[in-house]
């Protein structure tokens, strides 16, 4: 019984150190505006393989840069490469259509907030997100999310 509570003890501990690792809204937001100026200063191009590294500035804590087109499709995904090219104009696994009302958005303002439900990592559990998108100089959004 001692070895399973000192196992419980030990899980608690690790949930905090973990959700100090998890980013803010400010800070995804801080992150998507700092993607706009990559692909507006450098092109997209070199600026998808800045984001796609993990030294490159563009993943820190649980945050990284995807790109997309306004007619849904991945441009550039930094943890999922598997997604570019794909269109995910329809995707709707857990009951929100966010692609199509990030590009909404974008068309409309070019930039702001998305609400959307997502997977919370290591876990199963669905919690609300949020992704601040900004369009760029070549017509396309880049995003970056953080949990709520």
């Amino acid at each position: 019984m001692k070895q399973i509570l000192v196992g419980v003890a030990a899980a608690a501990l690790m949930v905090p150190a973990f959700a100090a690792d998890m980013a803010t809204p400010d800070e995804a937001k801080a992150m998507s505006e700092k993607a706009r100026a990559a692909v507006n200063e450098m092109g997209s191009e070199q600026a998808f393989a800045t984001f796609a590294d993990p030294d490159g500035g563009f993943q820190e804590k649980d945050l990284y840069v995807f790109c997309m087109d306004m007619d849904g499709v991945m441009l550039s995904h930094a943890v999922k490469p598997e997604l570019v090219g794909k269109n995910l104009l329809e995707f709707n696994k857990y009951g929100d259509l966010l692609f199509q009302d990030m590009i909404a958005l974008a068309k409309a303002s070019g930039e702001g907030w998305v609400d959307y439900s997502w997977p919370y990592p290591g876990t199963d559990e669905i919690k609300p997100k949020t992704s601040y998108i900004a369009t760029n100089d070549e017509g396309f959004f880049c995003g970056v999310g953080a949990y709520k």
